[in-house]
């Protein structure tokens, strides 16, 4: 056992998420979730996780949005937190350039029942060249597929529920390499029980009694995943873990 000491402070907190080599996926491509839990272990406060996120948090949060290709998010989370189309500042969006990505990441909706507010920011302010996608299964009703094509690019992930392969095989299939994971947990869980979670950043925030609902909730029946810690920092009381997955390496598609 060895202290996590306070040392020196980082310039850029995003330097060392913008250092990490996410060129080498075990599977279609690098999955990363960025998750904030309080001290207990919960996702939320009265059903939203921005009333759980601290400031340094929040900052972190819409910061790490540089490093993407897409941001997945479930439904749900979509519904809660009143979501919008990315927003990244003019030297991200050059730093992005200048590494190959686009300017703006889009968002890429999970949602199996199409249960959804096309009205709402994320779909009818999102650009052009960031139109906003919603993946579903194809069993999702075809009158709500419809009306998702006037709103949003659908993608068709699995048969009768959204398959997290599948949907992670058409992201990557469309030129997306760094799917950045923004929740739910039910989710999350999904991806995880996929093996398909490379990295996992979890800010701690110093707070308890939230919702008792965990950062991922495992379907039925699914592994342990493991993971190995590779980076921590600290901003007043809020920590920031960064974890990769110690699972084999796999071919890119199986």
């Amino acid at each position: 056992m060895e202290p996590l000491e306070r040392s020196a402070p980082i310039p850029d907190p995003l330097t060392p998420y913008l250092a990490v080599d996410r060129s080498t996926p075990r599977h279609e491509c690098w999955v990363t979730g960025h998750m904030v839990a309080g001290l207990d272990g919960t996702a939320a406060i009265n059903g939203r996780v921005g009333a759980l996120s601290t400031t340094p948090d929040q900052t972190l949060f819409r910061r790490m949005r540089q490093i993407a290709d897409v941001v997945m998010v479930g439904a749900e989370t979509i519904r809660r937190e009143g979501y919008a189309p990315i927003r990244l500042s003019r030297s991200a969006r050059e730093q992005r350039r200048s590494r190959g990505q686009s300017e703006m990441p889009p968002v890429a909706v999970v949602s199996r029942n199409l249960d959804l507010d096309w009205s709402s920011s994320v779909f009818a302010d999102a650009p052009d060249d960031a139109r906003t996608m919603v993946i579903t299964c194809a069993d999702a009703d075809p009158d709500r597929v419809a009306e998702a094509e006037q709103a949003a690019t659908v993608v068709i992930a699995g048969t009768d529920r959204v398959d997290p392969a599948a949907a992670l095989r058409s992201l990557a299939g469309l030129g997306f390499g760094v799917v950045l994971c923004e929740g739910g947990p039910r989710w999350l869980g999904e991806l995880v029980a996929a093996d398909r979670l490379d990295e996992l950043c979890l800010s701690v925030s110093p707070l308890m009694g939230g919702d008792p609902l965990p950062v991922s909730v495992a379907p039925s029946g699914a592994g342990i995943a493991r993971f190995a810690l590779k980076t921590t920092m600290v901003e007043d009381d809020t920590l920031f873990l960064r974890y990769e997955s110690t699972r084999p390496e796999r071919a890119r598609h199986e």
